[in-house]
């Protein structure tokens, strides 16, 4: 297929949490990423550090930049391709990932809109109020590896340094996404089903309330089932909500 002129609108495809151990690049998300691409867009799926044939140690995505930099990484490589509309980008992620999109739109005005499905910390007091039942935070006792004990070490200093996390604090106010939301210059468009029994949906109350109340461009669509997944019947209506959004946001300017 011939580029349109001004080159293919693109994504960069963030993945939720998979043990770092268990990561195959063209496993899970596949049904996610033949949508995107059968609609007509370049699809990026990004293998995060220590995730696949990617170099470095994985770090996690609540208590360190590194897979944002890393997903910044790639939207910038896609920008050097001629084929790549590079102003007509957008970021898509699912669980963990949609703290990395969230994050990576505050930092990069290069992202013109962001997709995020099943989203979870937006903010330290959503974190504490409704916690994760995922490994991303707190590794099984079966994952102590190099990576696994790698991160708990990161967090335990923090904690160390910082206490626990709670907005009455500087440290913890100045790293919270939600406190730092006069960033956010793109559209964002967020879906969570209400039977989600990994991240609560609380999440994404929490975070349309302070776009609701920052005046920021948003769609937020709430499911009464399909799970963590957005598994059938509702993954095609959202698939599709997912698709319309980034092909009307990421029109040539």
């Amino acid at each position: 297929t011939e580029p349109p002129q001004d080159g293919f609108k693109a994504i960069v495809f963030n993945h939720g949490y998979v043990p770092p151990a268990d990561y195959r690049t063209t496993e899970r998300y596949s049904a996610y990423v033949d949508y995107l691409a059968w609609s007509g867009f370049v699809v990026l799926k990004i293998d995060y550090r220590g995730h696949g044939d990617s170099q470095g140690q994985p770090t996690g995505s609540y208590f360190s930049p590194g897979y944002t930099i890393d997903s910044i990484a790639a939207l910038k490589s896609l920008q050097t391709l001629d084929i790549i509309d590079p102003k007509g980008i957008g970021m898509w992620g699912h669980s963990m990932a949609g703290n990395l999109v969230l994050r990576a739109m505050l930092i990069e005005p290069d992202i013109k809109a962001g997709v995020i499905w099943a989203g979870a910390v937006y903010s330290y007091d959503d974190f504490v109020k409704y916690g994760i039942d995922d490994n991303t935070y707190r590794p099984p006792e079966n994952l102590e590896t190099q990576e696994a004990s790698g991160r708990r070490r990161r967090s335990r200093e923090i904690f160390d340094t910082y206490g626990r996390p709670d907005s009455q604090v500087d440290y913890w106010k100045a790293v919270s996404l939600t406190e730092n939301i006069e960033f956010l210059n793109s559209p964002l468009q967020i879906h969570h089903a209400r039977n989600d029994e990994v991240v609560s949906i609380g999440y994404s109350y929490d975070l349309t309330a302070v776009l609701q109340e920052n005046g920021k461009e948003y769609e937020f669509y709430n499911y009464e089932g399909g799970g963590h997944n957005l598994n059938s019947p509702y993954f095609d209506q959202a698939m599709l909500r997912t698709v319309e959004f980034f092909q009307n946001k990421l029109e040539s300017e």
